[in-house]
């Protein structure tokens, strides 16, 4: 016996038990008895020796015997319908044993008759059903309301709306989902049937009873006159269409003719729609002719009704619906499967001289989000739209898409920059759209978010540039979909609570302490999850307050943080040097509480690199509850889940975790994910916009994803980071290079931001690209080769640059060991410039790739260290300040000894000096301090002193942003 029960929307409830053995469950809601609710049929045939006009009435009972009348017979189409549905239900449990597939019938009033009809008829082919009772006179928002329920609930694959005429409003039939609607009554549904569309949509069950009869008739029909008596409905079109796909002619009347008697004794068969007390008188009928009466009513003491629910009528047409209900849920199953492409990419006309990132973004229109979505395979539900052009996209993909099989994952990074940047993201753009909208290769882009501090600062946004852009790009530079407020607000809550927490520890007592942190609610004491866990990792296992003891209720209420080894401060998404160090708790009311600390960027915080790193909502939890906000004066760590906050911090991220997709300029899908900074973190976007694309690309298909800073820094975390966090493994290296860059490297001047560049990066000098291409290129793709991965250079072509430096460079980068170097052009001409390096990197993705981590996590963290500077930076070996010392082991001893390293160095060279170009050698490496971020899960040595709080310079961006205020659009973003 299997029992489902629902609660009732009148405050009652009613269990419908199944029959032993059938694997239907009905739910039911309990409302005030009405009379039933039915459709009735009624079938006569006029013979040729009837007298008196007499006639004959056929009701076939499918419950345990068949009535039949002159040969006329239901019950064989009835079983072959049953046995169809039954067979299609049989390959849906091959494919996937536990889906079940379940019709809710929503009705004004209570009927068990229908329910019983519908019942049976689940019962034989295999469904669930739900039966959901409304007030007699229930209004329109009160059916909606259930509509929207039932739309959004995976286990419904049908929606039967049984409810009177004019309760079928507009509103009410598409609210309904038209891929549930299996009575088949919705605008877009009866549109289709029209069409002549089946393929998405449903015939309606009560239309496919009538034609089955009209079709199984001895004397056959087809290209007989078939008349419709009646009003123009849907049903009545639905029954037209049916009737004239199957070779027979539609006539229409209205009871209202005047020429309806000659009608009805000319027409083969009479299908009487909506007839109510309406009969035609049977003298009308021809001889041999079928009378079919549908229609749908809500009576209370019609004495046929108890008749006509037992009818043949009723049993087809449930038949019917039942089919649509399991051909529902194929289609829902198909749906859940891997999704074809059909991409259409937006068409770009370069324009000479290129025009600014923001007129070239404005000139563009993207496609709405929703279509975007929908040509990359997702589905409505796992999109949660943010405006027009960009949206959430939804973790729950990953269990839609598990079998499929990942794409290929490309990296792109580069050689040690000027101060300028030379144009990874430009790069990264231009060849997804060389892959998708040339080459018509499944990619997708994976970018971090910038931070609005370089926005709204010196360096700019980071949507690419020229003709490689996402947009709109005011809204990938400014807010996006809000993920790194709430990282602030996460971040910064974290911070309050720290010294609320050091606040109330040194001005109460440990009764007082544990009285308020464990109150008493209507007379129950009782400790909270969070409280728990901390008990557990206490090593007292008690759940009950009152049964610990003064020594327990002191070491479970006192984190005793030591203020001079707090590790935690405020974030803020805005370059404030004045923020760097700060002093708090100055006013009366904090009682003395005064302590330095100071301000980070919010993208320094370690929530963005947990954001970054954590594979699931769960993983992102756990990692937050291990973050370290400090150490206690007995010298322990102090972690989130101490302070009690990070369930509410996984609150506040829940939405953040999930990736937003964007569009380039030429629309290609990109996901837009985390962006942690790169000296202190690891400077990539997230595990999972990057799990994501490469599920949604398909197996041939690319996703480029993008590693901050030079190849020696982004690329080595990559690898070594976040490749050990996701299993994922790379296939390619894209190493961006700039004539510019080289000539820096092969002993140019030096290049400053906001200066001018001297002649040498502007006239031709092979001796210089030569040089670099001899020092810091080489050592680059040496590097990648370290992990075995193959590159391919990507020469990033800049107008001052000539063609004998650009066939130099490709040269000798092929000598140095890439794969192949060619140059880009994306910028000035979009995906096309980019054609040569989307076949190299297509062509260098066919080979094996040999990838290997360049240490084994389990090495000692100072050998971890070393490895990193000798093989990767080229130094001689490294040096430990006492403090460093110390630090190691102190997290060698709290079994953080396995963590990866995240070094914290600068990215103007391979070495610690900034000055010092090209291939550094013979230096030592100073470490100057070693810090630990446990929940993002590495350990980052701190190589000289870094910045965390940028500064505004004395000319910053801001100065040249602006809006109309009666266009509303942004200037001076680049």
């Amino acid at each position: 016996m299997k029992l489902s029960l629902v609660r009732s929307a009148c405050g009652s409830l009613r269990i419908h038990p199944a029959r032993p053995g059938s694997r239907v469950s009905v739910l039911s809601r309990r409302c005030p008895p009405v009379g039933p609710a039915n459709s009735r049929l009624i079938l006569r045939t006029a013979s040729a020796t009837s007298s008196g006009g007499a006639s004959t009435k056929i009701a076939v009972d499918f419950g345990k015997q068949s009535q039949k009348d002159e040969g006329f017979e239901c019950d064989s189409s009835l079983r072959e319908i049953v046995q169809s549905a039954k067979e299609e239900m049989a390959a849906l449990h091959r494919r996937n044993p536990a889906l079940q597939p379940m019709l809710a019938i929503i009705q004004a009033g209570e009927d068990d008759s229908l329910l019983e009809i519908n019942k049976k008829m689940a019962g034989r082919i295999g469904l669930n059903i739900t039966q959901i009772c409304l007030a007699k006179e229930c209004s329109e928002d009160e059916i909606v309301e259930e509509l929207l329920k039932l739309n959004e609930d995976p286990r419904v694959h049908g929606v039967y709306l049984h409810l009177p005429p004019a309760s079928l409003t507009s509103r009410v039939l598409n609210t309904l989902k038209p891929e549930k609607d299996v009575n088949g009554v919705s605008d877009l549904n009866m549109g289709r049937l029209v069409r002549g569309d089946l393929s998405k949509g449903f015939v309606p069950p009560v239309a496919s009873a009538v034609l089955d009869l009209l079709e199984n008739r001895d004397a056959p029909l087809e290209g007989k006159n078939v008349l419709l008596v009646g009003e123009d409905t849907p049903l009545g079109v639905a029954v037209q269409c049916l009737i004239e796909r199957s070779g027979m002619v539609a006539l229409r009347s209205h009871w209202r003719s005047k020429s309806l008697q000659t009608q009805v004794m000319q027409a083969d068969a009479v299908v009487l729609l909506g007839a109510g007390k309406m009969d035609v008188p049977p003298t009308w009928v021809r001889p041999g002719a079928a009378v079919i009466r549908c229609e749908p009513t809500l009576e209370t003491d019609e004495p046929t009704i108890e008749m006509s629910s037992k009818s043949g009528f009723g049993y087809l047409t449930a038949a019917y619906r039942s089919q649509n209900v399991v051909r529902s849920c194929r289609r829902w199953l198909q749906e859940q499967q891997y999704r074809p492409w059909h991409l259409r990419s937006l068409k770009l006309q370069p324009l000479t001289p290129v025009p600014s990132d923001i007129e070239i973004s404005r000139a563009q229109t993207p496609k709405p989000v929703d279509q975007l979505a929908e040509e990359i395979g997702l589905l409505p539900e796992e999109l949660e739209a943010y405006g027009r052009s960009k949206a959430k996209v939804r973790l729950s993909l990953l269990d839609r898409l598990h079998a499929q099989p990942d794409g290929k994952y490309v990296l792109v990074a580069g050689i040690t920059p000027t101060p300028l940047g030379e144009g990874k993201s430009t790069v990264t753009i231009g060849l997804v759209q060389a892959l998708s909208a040339h080459l018509k290769l499944n990619s997708f882009a994976c970018l971090r978010q910038p931070s609005q501090g370089p926005t709204f600062g010196v360096k700019g946004g980071a949507a690419g540039g020229g003709y490689a852009q996402v947009i709109p790009m005011e809204e990938f530079n400014l807010h996006l979909t809000g993920d790194i407020h709430a990282i602030t607000a996460a971040n910064n809550l974290v911070a309050a609570a720290i010294d609320a927490r050091m606040l109330h520890e040194a001005t109460q007592s440990d009764k007082a302490l544990f009285s308020r942190l464990v109150p008493s609610v209507n007379g129950v004491r009782k400790f909270s999850p969070i409280q728990i866990s901390r008990l557990h990792r206490l090593g007292i296992n008690k759940t009950d307050p009152a049964s610990l003891t003064p020594k327990e209720i002191s070491t479970f209420v006192r984190l005793d943080l030591d203020p001079s080894k707090i590790t935690w401060q405020r974030v803020l998404d805005t370059n404030d040097r004045f923020l760097r160090k700060i002093t708090v708790g100055q006013a009366s009311t904090e009682k003395g509480q005064i302590r330095e600390t100071g301000f980070d960027i919010a993208v320094a915080s370690e929530i963005m690199a947990i954001l970054a790193l954590a594979d699931s909502l769960e993983d992102m939890k756990n990692r937050l509850a291990r973050m370290v906000v400090g150490t206690s004066r007995s010298g322990e760590p102090v972690t989130a889940e101490d302070l009690g906050v990070s369930g509410a911090l996984a609150v506040l991220m829940k939405d953040a975790i999930k990736p937003t997709l964007m569009q380039t300029l030429e629309g290609t899908p990109v996901f837009v994910h985390a962006g942690p900074f790169a000296n202190i973190a690891h400077g990539n976007s997230s595990v999972l916009a990057d799990k994501l694309a490469l599920k949604l690309v398909g197996r041939d298909g690319f996703v480029v994803t993008e590693a901050g800073f030079g190849a020696d820094i982004g690329m080595e975390k990559f690898f070594n980071i976040k490749c050990r966090a996701s299993g994922l493994q790379p296939n390619v290296v894209v190493l961006v290079a700039t004539i510019r860059a080289l000539k820096m490297h092969g002993g140019g001047p030096n290049v400053s931001a906001g200066a001018p560049l001297p002649r040498e990066y502007i006239d031709e000098n092979l001796s210089l690209v030569a040089g670099g291409c001899h020092s810091n290129l080489r050592k680059q793709i040496q590097i990648a080769h370290l992990f075995g991965v193959p590159v391919v250079v990507a020469l990033n072509v800049f107008k001052t640059d000539t063609q004998a430096e650009i066939d130099l460079v490709c040269q000798l980068a092929k000598e140095c060991g890439a794969s192949d170097a060619v140059p880009c052009h994306h910028w000035a001409q979009g995906g096309r410039g980019s054609l040569e390096l989307a076949q190299a990197v297509n062509e260098a993705a066919s080979r094996p790739s040999n990838f290997q981590f360049l240490y084994n996590k389990e090495m000692p963290i100072v050998e971890k260290i070393r490895t990193i500077a000798k093989k990767v930076y080229g130094a001689d070996d490294i040096k430990l300040s006492p403090e460093a010392e110390a630090k190691i082991d102190y997290y060698s001893q709290q079994g953080y000894g396995t963590l990866p390293i995240c070094m914290a160095k600068t990215h103007l060279s391979l070495s610690h000096m900034p000055d010092k170009k090209g291939t550094p050698t013979g230096f030592v490496l100073p470490i100057r301090d070693v810090r630990a971020s446990i929940g993002a899960g590495f350990i980052y040595p701190l190589v000289g002193t870094m910045s965390t709080m940028p500064g505004l310079p004395t000319r910053p961006c801001f100065y040249d942003i602006d809006l109309n205020p009666v266009t509303e659009e942004i200037t001076g973003l680049f």
